[in-house]
């Protein structure tokens, strides 16, 4: 493979994504938020009035995927609300619903759009499932309270009366499920390199991230 591939797993809020993002566009390498295919598919079936834990549902809208959705605005900024990150974690427990969405991950992974000579994946299961011969690793984490914390000023711009009490058992309830399940766990790859973003600024955590893929 001459593309290069760069995987970072890591809980919700841990900051993978800003860091996949930075070293993405550090790199000039395309960049996939695997998350936001999830997203897609629970806010799929949340739209169509569904339980996210109906697993016909939820297999029917990862099969049907348009991934060009995720550039419409409005179903962007829906995407990132606490609700359908709750059904995303659902829906991602499902083994057929993962099936679905894997192969596509693996492909922009080996064939990354326009043109770009790597790969930046972030998820739960990069490393480990979708691109477990990545050339390089990262597993970014932090304290449960400091991911609720940036979590929660980040969702209560959009509903005031969010507490962060609730957002930390939102936190708490999708590491145990994104840890617990049967297909595909979150788990730090045995060749990952762990970063704990807990007191680091943006900055710090991207200055350790760069030296910690470019070594």
């Amino acid at each position: 493979m001459s593309q290069k591939i760069i995987a970072v797993d890591g809980p919700a809020a841990s900051g993978k994504g800003t860091l996949a993002r930075r070293l993405a566009a550090h790199f000039d390498y395309a960049y996939l938020d695997t998350g936001a295919l999830y997203r897609a598919v629970a806010l799929t079936v949340l739209t169509k009035g569904q339980d996210p834990a109906n697993t016909k549902a939820a297999v029917d809208a990862a099969q049907n995927l348009d991934m060009a959705q995720l550039d419409e605005p409005d179903f962007a900024r829906n995407l990132r609300t606490a609700e359908t990150g709750l059904a995303a974690s659902i829906v991602a427990a499902e083994p057929d619903v993962r099936a679905a969405i894997l192969t596509a991950q693996r492909h922009f992974g080996e064939t990354p759009p326009g043109g770009k000579q790597g790969a930046i994946l972030d998820g739960r299961d990069i490393g480990t499932v979708v691109c477990p011969d990545a050339d390089a690793k990262l597993f970014i984490t932090a304290q449960a309270q400091v991911r609720a914390e940036r979590r929660w000023k980040e969702l209560v711009v959009q509903d005031t009366s969010l507490t962060l009490a609730n957002v930390l058992a939102d936190i708490e309830a999708r590491d145990a499920r994104d840890a617990g399940r049967a297909t595909a766990p979150m788990k730090q790859a045995a060749d990952a390199h762990l970063l704990d973003t807990s007191d680091l600024s943006i900055e710090e955590a991207f200055a350790a991230a760069l030296a910690l893929v470019s070594d």
